[in-house]
């Protein structure tokens, strides 16, 4: 675990939320270099598959020339959603190592674990990576959201 890499993907979160966006932010890593990029776009692509992790993927899977990245970790400021799990486990991650747990939509031990099925690959999950500022992130977007509504 390399806490630069949750700084990369905290930075990506407050673009979001510079943008309007739910501040998610995501890195894929292959060794000491970052191979994906991603943060929440759902909003401004007006897209519901516009999520930080599967960005990230996409990115990483073109920089590396194909769908399988058993050599690389994830990064994510928030626990991964059914599908973006569904999408780890796919790209076959080695490791992902996520800040802030989900109580609504977390597949990785919130609501449910998705990686607790007899599933063909399934990565090592280490939550709480830089957990208080990954949570005040999301804190404070939704404090500032509601105080926009209010207005």
């Amino acid at each position: 675990m390399n806490a630069k890499f949750m700084l990369e993907a905290l930075a990506l979160a407050a673009e979001a939320a510079a943008q309007g966006e739910v501040p998610v932010g995501c890195v894929i890593t292959l060794g000491d270099e970052i191979v994906g990029r991603g943060r929440n776009r759902r909003e401004t692509g007006k897209n519901a598959l516009a999520h930080a992790e599967i960005e990230a993927i996409n990115q990483a899977c073109e920089n590396l020339g194909g769908w399988r990245l058993h050599k690389c970790d994830m990064y994510v400021t928030l626990e991964p959603c059914p599908m973006c799990a569904g999408a780890i486990m796919n790209s076959r991650i080695l490791n992902l190592y996520f800040g802030a747990s989900d109580p609504k939509a977390g597949a990785c031990g919130s609501v449910f674990d998705l990686f607790s099925y007899p599933v063909n690959h399934k990565p090592n999950v280490v939550p709480g990576v830089m957990e208080a500022e990954c949570r005040e992130a999301l804190r404070e977007f939704f404090r500032d959201l509601r105080a926009k509504k209010a207005k």
